[in-house]
């Protein structure tokens, strides 16, 4: 890797991990990097999985959020970038042992004799982390050079103190860095709740999700953790580009069975309360149909400005969900079909919208709602029919 990327501030922060805003300094490209710390084998295993899936839909997708590289951090001062196809081998191990996994001080070593090619530097504004100087950068400590440093051909006896310092215990993995692709427009609760409705810009968002939901099953990726959170925006001339992000809880299916992504089933209970579809909620086996469910809430609640205010926060969070008792307590979709299947939904909701309020959506877009949020997984349209099922409705209401 030859980019030397600068940490100009913090954007996002979460239970896993810590986002910043940054720059390549060779190219001026506003990028976003996103710190993994690698504290123990759960943890390990998401982020993983994250850049694994990934990696798998690189940049081949304008609705789904790029990885330009990955960097491994395994001292205070040391990072080197990781090579395309492989995953660091300590970090597996973590994960199947059980155990955070520290390397040998000798292989550490023979390691860093073996590398010819210079590792980048993050130089981090924040304070978070900075990869050790290069030698060549001994006169010049302050420079930020457009360029990599080339590592000295005699670097191998000749390490400065602080490397030695470093080298005198076991290390380990202690970070992974994500650089990604940056979104200037927030996440989909932000851009969408800061602005007027727009029954257009509602139309997009909707069919470019189908866009990328479609896409990420046909690699045999089940996101499992779909909601506005985790969906980026990027401000264009021509309206908002959408972009899916986070896949720490996503799995990765070797391939769909008899091209049937449907077949493969998991039973971890994973995703956010109010987007989890009923089978989820139950406990039970559940298949890639899980994430029609969390779309169906999300395009719900984007057509209509459903929101609600989630225990504990002040934030209002896109996303349909059922009321209850004469307090109209909220209870999620995917809870309140798991306990009552033949629950039959009001959609449109009419009430309890966020105002300014757009048109609610017709006949046709209500029955197709309805279908992605049917208590019976086989009864929601696969992903790959779901964009035609919506362009359909559209076009059929706006007659």
């Amino acid at each position: 890797m030859e980019e030397l990327y600068t940490l100009e501030r913090e954007v996002g922060r979460g239970s896993y991990g810590v986002v910043f805003e940054g720059h390549v300094a060779k190219t001026g490209q506003r990028v976003a990097i996103k710190r993994l710390p690698c504290k123990n084998p759960e943890c390990i295993e998401l982020y993983l999985q994250e850049l694994w899936a990934m990696r798998a839909t690189a940049k081949n997708h304008v609705n789904v959020i790029a990885l330009h590289s990955c960097l491994l951090q395994t001292g205070p001062r040391s990072l080197k970038p990781l090579k395309p196809g492989k995953l660091p081998p300590r970090l597996v191990e973590s994960v199947l042992k059980g155990s955070v996994v520290r390397a040998p001080q000798t292989e550490e070593r023979n390691n860093t004799q073996r590398r010819t090619s210079s590792a980048s530097r993050l130089q981090d504004r924040t304070n978070t982390v900075q990869a050790r100087p290069n030698l060549q950068d001994k006169t010049k400590p302050n420079a930020c050079d457009s360029t990599t440093p080339q590592r000295p051909q005699n670097r191998a006896r000749k390490r400065p103190a602080h490397r030695e310092a470093e080298e005198s215990g076991p290390l380990r993995c202690l970070a992974l860095w994500l650089v990604m692709e940056y979104c200037d427009g927030g996440d989909l609760n932000n851009y969408l709740l800061s602005r007027p409705p727009d029954s257009q810009r509602n139309h997009s968002v909707v069919r470019q999700l189908c866009n990328a939901v479609a896409f990420l099953h046909s690699l045999g990726i089940t996101h499992r953790d779909l909601k506005p959170d985790n969906v980026l925006v990027c401000v264009k001339p021509g309206g908002p580009v959408i972009k899916v992000a986070d896949f720490g809880l996503s799995k990765m299916s070797g391939g769909s069975v008899d091209g049937d992504l449907t077949r493969q089933h998991f039973s971890s209970t994973c995703g956010s309360d109010f987007y989890m579809a009923p089978e989820v909620w139950g406990g039970l086996t559940y298949t890639a149909q899980a994430d029609i469910f969390s779309l169906g809430v999300m395009f719900w609640a984007v057509l209509e400005r459903i929101t609600f205010l989630e225990e504990g926060t002040t934030q209002e969070q896109l996303g349909a969900y059922v009321s209850k008792g004469r307090s109209g307590w909220l209870m999620p979709l995917g809870e309140a079909l798991w306990e009552n299947a033949d629950l039959q939904l009001c959609i449109p909701m009419k009430f309890k919208r966020a105002p300014p309020l757009p048109p609610p959506p017709g006949p046709a877009m209500c029955t197709l709602l309805l279908n992605m949020l049917s208590s019976n997984p086989d009864a929601r349209p696969p992903a790959e029919q779901l964009e035609a099922r919506v362009c359909s409705a559209l076009k059929e209401d706006s007659h």
